[in-house]
């Protein structure tokens, strides 16, 4: 986002939920977005192969946090009452899935967005919230009573044997096979961001303040956490479908109702 860092002349969309792109991305508005990857196996799905994804850019960033001590595992939210935001997304399939797989019974309470849960969470409406980074470093800066009880990262892999690829960059492919060479300087322009961000969490602290997505203190400490990462090529292929597999077979509509084909990649 910052013109000191990019090659070519990008104009940004910045949305608190998936679904505020996606229809932009089926019409042409946007070329290129950071969706969950469920999301886009869903788009590519309806569209018949319109929306493809170019890498993963996000591995796990799911939390639970607790305003207590009562959880360390996941069977210790049985029954319990959970606050948790990203419905329709990725976060909505770990979460049923974890607890389906766990054998477990939990009451699932969706906030509209992220902001939402964090709120609800502060105003001590729920002592027990999913949320994704940087919302959890957030939360548990505002009130330290909140800490983090579980890493959804962790409980996935005990549970699934697999990798948790959250987030990923959708493409239209359209716009691919007209540009390529523009989609090729976007991912040199994308690694080198990542690598940046990764490396330099302050300086990348301070941007993320300037367009208003987080402030830089949260950002900061968040960005450890946040497990982001540029996978592409050969490189995200089997991780990713590994990670849809699991999510088609818990339920088909996790991903748009059958696996993407191989030009999906």
């Amino acid at each position: 986002m910052s013109s000191d860092f990019a090659k070519l002349n990008y104009k940004f969309t910045v949305a608190g939920a998936a679904d505020e792109l996606t229809g932009q991305l089926i019409q042409g508005g946007l070329d290129i977005a950071a969706l969950p990857t469920n999301a886009i196996s869903s788009l590519y799905n309806k569209t018949e192969g319109k929306i493809v994804c170019l890498g993963v850019n996000t591995m796990g960033v799911l939390y639970i946090l607790e305003n207590g001590e009562s959880i360390s595992s996941i069977e210790d939210l049985n029954g319990k009452t959970i606050l948790a935001s990203g419905k329709g997304s990725t976060a909505e399939s770990v979460l049923i899935h974890l607890i389906a797989k766990s054998g477990i019974g939990a009451d699932i309470h969706w906030a509209s967005e992220h902001t939402e849960a964090a709120t609800l969470a502060l105003t001590g409406e729920y002592d027990i919230v999913m949320l994704p980074e940087p919302f959890v470093t957030n939360v548990t800066a505002k009130n330290e009573n909140f800490r983090v009880a579980l890493d959804l990262s962790e409980e996935w892999k005990k549970l699934t044997g697999e990798d948790m690829t959250m987030g990923g960059i959708a493409v239209r492919r359209e716009f691919l096979e007209q540009n390529p060479e523009a989609v090729a300087e976007f991912i040199a322009d994308y690694a080198e961001s990542i690598e940046f961000t990764n490396s330099a969490p302050a300086e990348a602290g301070v941007l993320i303040e300037k367009y208003g997505i987080a402030a830089a203190a949260v950002a900061e400490n968040a960005i450890p956490r946040c497990n982001i990462v540029w996978l592409y090529g050969e490189e995200y292929k089997t991780v990713l479908k590994n990670f849809l597999t699991v999510l088609f077979e818990a339920n088909p509509n996790f991903v748009g109702g059958k696996l993407p084909a191989e030009d999906f990649y």
